[in-house]
C-alpha cells in the first residue's frame, strides 16, 4: 500500500506540474485551452471557467491539457496553437520543462528554510549502519563510538575511512563503545567498485543547522545545480558509450518511490525534486514526440521560415512516439527481470 500511495503522489505531481506549465503559458500567451485534467479515466467532477473545461478524473496519475489547435486539421482554429506567432509556440512548447526545474528549486527551499541543513559530525560516532554490509553483519548498531581499529585508537571520523583503507581486505578488528560497555567486533572490508575504495557501511552522526532565508534559497540553488551537473554529466557518458545504460521503468521508479517513502518526508521530497529534473532534462532531448523535439521542430520552421508539412511532421512525430515506447518497454523489461 506504502508503494502504491507513494507511485500515485510521485506520478501525480509531476505529470500534474509538467502540465501546468504548458497550461499556464497557454493563457498568458491567449491561446486557447479546452480542457485541464487532473487525472485521467472517467469524469468525477467537471466545471467550466472562460471557456476553459477544468476536469477531476478518475485515476491519479497525472493530467493533460487540451490546448486547441494541436490536433492535425485544427492549425486554424481562432486562438489556436498555430495562429500565434512562433516565439508564443516556443514559449507553451519549454513551459512544462520549466515548472520540472522550478518545482525541485521550491522543494529544495522548504526543506532547507524549514528542516535546516545536516553537517558530518566529525568523531567516530556511528550515525547510520546500512543493512547487508561488513557493519551491519558484524552487529555494529546507531550511537556506537569506534574506540580502535586493529588496535590504532580514533580520535576523528576521518580516521575511521583511513584505517580501512589501510586494512584492505583483510579482516579487522573494531573496539566499539556501547552504553557504558566495551564491545569487540570483527568484520572484512569490500571493495566498492563505484566508489574506488573499501567501506564498511557507515556514516556519520549528522548536526542539524538551521538556515535562514538567504541561505536556503543559496543552497536550493546550489543542490539543483550540482545535480543538474551530475544528470547531464552521466547522460553525456552514455551518449559517448563510456557508461552503460541502466534505466528505470514505471516499475521500478515506483518501487523506488515506496522504499525512500519510508525513510520519512524529507527523502521522499528529495526524491521528487531529483525526479522532477531527470524528467525535465530528459524531456528537452531532440526527440520529436518529447518537449525538446518538438522545440526543434518548431526551430526549424523558424529558420524556414514556413511551417514544416502537416505529414512529414506526423511522420516524425510517429518515429518518435516508437521510440519512446521502445525504450518504455525495455525499461519495464528490466524492472520485471531485476
Amino acid at each position: 500500500m506504502t508503494t502504491l500511495l507513494a507511485a500515485l503522489i510521485v506520478f501525480g505531481v509531476l505529470i500534474t506540474v509538467h502540465e501546468l506549465g504548458h497550461f499556464a503559458a497557454a493563457k498568458l500567451v491567449g491561446m486557447q485551452v479546452d480542457e485541464f485534467a487532473i487525472g485521467f479515466g472517467p469524469k468525477l467532477y467537471q466545471t467550466e471557467e472562460k471557456g476553459t473545461v477544468y476536469t477531476l478524473r478518475a485515476l491519479p496519475l497525472g493530467g493533460f491539457n487540451r490546448i486547441a489547435g494541436m490536433e492535425p486539421g485544427e492549425e486554424n482554429v481562432e486562438n489556436g496553437f498555430h495562429t500565434k506567432p512562433l516565439w508564443a509556440r516556443m514559449v507553451v512548447i519549454l513551459a512544462g520543462v520549466t515548472m520540472n526545474f522550478l518545482l525541485p528549486l521550491l522543494l529544495f527551499f522548504g526543506i532547507f528554510f524549514f528542516h535546516g541543513t545536516e553537517t558530518p559530525v566529525n568523531e567516530p560516532v556511528l550515525g547510520r549502519v546500512m543493512d547487508h554490509q561488513p557493519a551491519s553483519d558484524a552487529g555494529l548498531m546507531k550511537g556506537d563510538r569506534i574506540i580502535s581499529i586493529n588496535g590504532t585508537k580514533l580520535s576523528a571520523w576521518t580516521d575511521v575511512s583511513t584505517l580501512i583503507q589501510e586494512a584492505g581486505s583483510k579482516k579487522s578488528t573494531l573496539v566499539i563503545q556501547r552504553g557504558g560497555k566495551t564491545l569487540e567486533k570483527t568484520l572484512i572490508p569490500q571493495f566498492d567498485q563505484e566508489a574506488g575504495r573499501y567501506l564498511i557501511g557507515v556514516m556519520p552522526t549528522l548536526e542539524k543547522r538551521p538556515l535562514g532565508l538567504s541561505e536556503s534559497v543559496r543552497y536550493a540553488v546550489l543542490t539543483e545545480g550540482r545535480i543538474m551537473k551530475g544528470m547531464v554529466d552521466g547522460l553525456r557518458q552514455i551518449l559517448t558509450g563510456k557508461a552503460g545504460v541502466n534505466v528505470a521503468g514505471p516499475i521500478g521508479v515506483a518501487q523506488m518511490a515506496g522504499s525512500v517513502a519510508q525513510e520519512g518526508m524529507i527523502p521522499f521530497l528529495t526524491f521528487i525534486a531529483f525526479l522532477s529534473l531527470n524528467l525535465g532534462i530528459l524531456n528537452l532531448i531532440p526527440i520529436p514526440a518529447l518537449d525538446g523535439g518538438q522545440f526543434l521542430i518548431l526551430a526549424v520552421e523558424g529558420i524556414l521560415r514556413h511551417p514544416l508539412p502537416p505529414k512529414a511532421k506526423e511522420r516524425v512525430q510517429l518515429v518518435g512516439v516508437a521510440l519512446i515506447l521502445g525504450l518504455t518497454i525495455y525499461a519495464t523489461i528490466s524492472d520485471i527481470l531485476r
